[in-house]
């Protein structure tokens, strides 16, 4: 199993960074007793202003071949922190590799949208992408927690 996440934008050194990492280095520990990879992350950046066509066609290229795609979207579901554990831990026992795509400011191309295997919303506001990774990076150290049998203190 291999999990990615693949997001516009490079995420300079500052506060989003740091949790960024972090939480994923947490993830790194949390998971490698459950059969979990760390997390590869990819970043891209359209030079050239060729807006969410282009940005679609750098992320495509970053996707690894047959993994399920997760988009984060605003229009997404909004699943629950065990729901998306329980989604990580049948793609692990699948042996199924995973990438969740990050779009940029102006979100998904609607192609590529379409590709998604599942979209997943944080809410229905707009994040700022970079934020949205932090986002994510915890959310994948809170399913390792769960899935490690630690106690989730909303259920």
């Amino acid at each position: 199993m291999r999990i990615d996440i693949a997001a516009v934008g490079r995420l300079r050194k500052g506060p989003e960074a740091a949790l960024v990492s972090d939480y994923l280095d947490r993830f790194a520990r949390t998971g490698r007793g459950l059969g979990f990879p760390a997390v590869g992350v990819t970043e891209v950046e359209d030079r050239r202003g060729g807006g969410m066509a282009a940005e679609a066609e750098l992320l495509s290229r970053a996707i690894p071949p047959g993994a399920v795609l997760v988009m984060l979207d605003e229009r997404g579901e909004q699943p629950g922190s065990p729901d998306l554990a329980a989604r990580l831990g049948a793609w692990r026992d699948g042996a199924r590799d995973v990438c969740f795509v990050i779009g940029g400011a102006d979100g998904l191309d609607p192609a590529l949208r379409a590709r998604a295997d599942w979209q997943i919303s944080f809410g229905r506001m707009v994040w700022p992408h970079m934020l949205v990774r932090v986002m994510l990076a915890e959310q994948l150290y809170r399913a390792a927690t769960i899935l490690a049998g630690s106690p989730y203190h909303r259920a």
